[in-house]
């Protein structure tokens, strides 16, 4: 028993709390009356009822601190590190995020990788439908919605099927809604091949704003970065922090097929604001624009979704399945012996695994078995033929413009996307793809020599003040 204790003690150790609160936050959920409850642990300090709690652009009061036993709870004053409670009175928290010292949100375990449309009953608000559906999303974290507002439509990303009949049986038994599916789809992102600025303009009559932007590749599944390296006495540091509040409050859509862009650092390198008439819905308006005016110069790629699998099956049907993969665009290792079956292991897009698993049962009469897990996203193998099908059209999107709005003789003008870089204001000294020096004028070697700038670095160039001469 002894040694057992020792071990207990060696393995197990007791957490230690910090003394600032700390919470992570892991479940969202609804009572019988329907108040909203934030579900926490608490791994440092404590936490008071009547205690304002903040986050990302809001801050809330603690109303009450339940802690629960089975469907019964008791209300408590005060909790302290280490224990869980239920917190109500708190509207904008999610699962995984961090209150407090545990600032930073855990990333999502799972993203969807598949899309369908909510048809909804005849006669049913799409609005009202699409409101309880966002509760339904709150509670699960692998859940997403959108609403195309051109169309007047609810589209659902998730994982597969099976979340369709439990959100199907979710909307009939919590809102008395019956809902259905349309044909599913693959949910596209998109990244870029090489570094380029995008510039971003809006100055209609008595606002001003400008934003020059570098747009950078990443390795894959590093997600969307975003960085600042503009110097204050060009922008001031309150400007610069709204700029990276505008990058990060929604997802930017690619020009290929409109899918959110991924694997991209995001620096602000420039920007210019006027001493009297910006506002700051006047740089959400250039950034927004000047991310898409990048993108539309930028090289696209098309990013899609892809699995790895193992799939189990009769030897004599290996051939087959080797076939299936080649042709769907997979990649499948040596064919391994598992007692009377043989295993494939490999990747292969969603696109062709999504419905695989019923196509296996069928030509093994059920002895073949595929299991599937996420593999992140890769450069989609049929790239122009999605686009083509898509048919997305950037210049058309009203809700995501790459042209900007100048100002002349007290009138705002539009410029196309192509020529925002002449009409721009400020230069930010970026260098994209410029020839590197020949070798009679680079720097010597040698231990004193600095190490050549990348192709992108800033050149010297005069800074301007912060007010912009436009004629007005």
């Amino acid at each position: 028993m002894a040694e057992f204790l020792r071990g207990l003690v060696a393995y197990a150790p007791r957490p230690r709390y910090g003394p600032d609160f700390a919470a992570r936050v892991f479940k969202i959920s609804r009572d019988n009356q329907g108040n909203r409850l934030t579900w926490m642990k608490l791994t440092g300090g404590a936490l008071r009822v009547k205690e304002a709690l903040s986050g990302p652009g809001w801050t809330e009061k603690a109303d009450q601190l339940r802690v629960y036993s089975g469907s019964r709870f008791q209300t408590v004053d005060e909790a302290q590190a280490g224990s869980v409670v239920a917190v109500t009175g708190l509207s904008r928290t999610a699962a995984g995020e961090g209150l407090g010292a545990e600032a930073e949100a855990l990333p999502p375990a799972l993203e969807p990788v598949l899309t369908y449309q909510v048809l909804l009953p005849q006669g049913q608000d799409p609005h009202a439908a699409l409101g309880k559906l966002r509760l339904l999303e709150e509670e699960d974290p692998q859940l997403h919605l959108v609403w195309n507002e051109r169309l007047r439509e609810i589209h659902i990303q998730l994982m597969g099927e099976v979340q369709l009949e439990i959100l199907q049986a979710l909307a009939a038994q919590r809102f008395g809604l019956a809902i259905t599916f349309g044909p599913g789809g693959i949910v596209y992102r998109e990244t870029i091949a090489a570094p380029v600025e995008g510039v971003g303009h809006y100055e209609p009559l008595r606002h001003y704003a400008e934003v020059h932007l570098l747009l950078e590749p990443l390795p894959r599944g590093s997600g969307l970065e975003l960085a600042a390296a503009c110097p204050q006495d060009m922008l001031d540091g309150n400007w610069q922090r709204l700029v990276l509040t505008h990058l990060a409050e929604k997802p930017h859509l690619g020009v290929l097929t409109g899918s959110p862009i991924t694997d991209v650092r995001i620096t602000l390198v420039a920007g210019r604001a006027h001493l009297k008439h910006t506002e700051g819905g006047d740089f959400r308006q250039a950034t927004y624009r000047a991310v898409r005016q990048g993108l539309m110069e930028a090289e696209s790629i098309l990013l899609e979704p892809w699995y790895d699998f193992r799939l189990e099956l009769p030897p004599e049907q290996v051939g087959r399945a080797l076939s299936d993969l080649q042709r769907m665009g997979g990649q499948a290792g040596t064919p391994e012996t598992a007692g009377a079956l043989s295993v494939l292991t490999g990747s292969a897009p969603v696109a062709g695994l999504r419905d695989y698993g019923r196509e296996v049962a069928a030509y093994t009469r059920g002895r073949g078995r595929l299991s599937c897990t996420a593999g992140g996203y890769a450069p989609c193998h049929n790239a122009d033929e999605v686009i083509a099908a898509l048919g997305y059209d950037p210049e058309r999107d009203v809700d995501n413009p790459a042209d900007s709005v100048f100002c002349a003789h007290g009138a705002g003008y539009n410029v196309k996307w192509s020529e925002v870089k002449a009409h721009a204001h400020v230069g930010s000294g970026l260098r994209l793809g410029a020839e590197p020096p020949p070798p009679e004028e680079a720097a010597p070697s040698g231990p004193a020599a600095c190490p050549t700038p990348p192709p992108w670095s800033r050149t010297r160039s005069s800074r301007p003040s912060s007010s912009a001469p436009t004629a007005r």
